[in-house]
């Protein structure tokens, strides 16, 4: 029985490394087409996933503690990691909402999309993946810790929804201004996680149930 606890919490461990690695591939990759492509959802999206890293961080330590001690009370630097991780998604909605609305002013477009088309089917895939795996690890040791982290994981799962139909959408049309209606979504989204991050310093690890439906198990 311990060994089995063992596994299930390196599988737990390389879960939560591997959303950081993944998380910094995809970054760079958006932050550099959303640049050279001048599409401003996919830029944010990739200065999300930045920000999704200190997120991902502090779930690592989070899972390292639990499993030495049991306790899964939020510790100081899980508790940090969250508020730079809020402040950051907070500092990103001010910056895309000032830069959505010079690019409404300018009528600017993006180049092409396509790329945004391809990380983010590729995002919803591995979401997919994840949230499935985090939950069943999560469920199989009866941590709610794991299991929030899990079901909160559902906003970067919409965000990348998101950015798939704005650039398919302004893909297949050119219609001016797609790319800023795809940015306010992400926007609204950033605002969102920012939120969730101070619901669960203040529930100790665990998501509000105003936040991202984290109390949906």
């Amino acid at each position: 029985m311990m060994a089995d606890k063992i596994k299930l919490y390196k599988w737990a461990s390389f879960l939560a490394y591997f959303t950081i690695g993944y998380n910094i591939i995809e970054g760079v990759v958006s932050v550099f087409f959303g640049y050279s492509d001048e599409t401003l959802t996919l830029f944010g999206f990739g200065v999300d996933s930045f920000i999704e890293v200190i997120s991902g961080i502090g779930i690592a330590h989070m899972i390292n503690r639990i499993k030495n001690n049991g306790n899964e009370t939020n510790g100081d630097f899980e508790n940090r990691a969250l508020r730079i991780t809020g402040y950051s998604f907070f500092v990103l909605s001010v910056g895309l909402t000032i830069t959505a609305s010079y690019n409404i002013y300018i009528g600017h477009k993006p180049e092409t999309t396509i790329w945004g088309v391809i990380i983010s089917a590729i995002s919803i895939l591995f979401m997919f993946f994840l949230i499935k795996a985090k939950t069943k690890v999560g469920n199989k040791l009866g941590s709610a810790a794991i299991i929030a982290d899990a079901n909160c994981s559902k906003i970067c799962l919409y965000m990348s929804a998101i950015l798939l139909f704005s650039s398919g959408l302004f893909e297949l049309t050119h219609i001016p201004f797609i790319d800023v209606v795809g940015t306010a979504g992400i926007i609204w989204l950033s605002v969102k996680e920012g939120l969730e991050c101070f619901e669960k310093i203040k529930n100790n690890g665990h998501c509000g149930s105003n936040s991202c439906g984290c109390n949906d198990h």
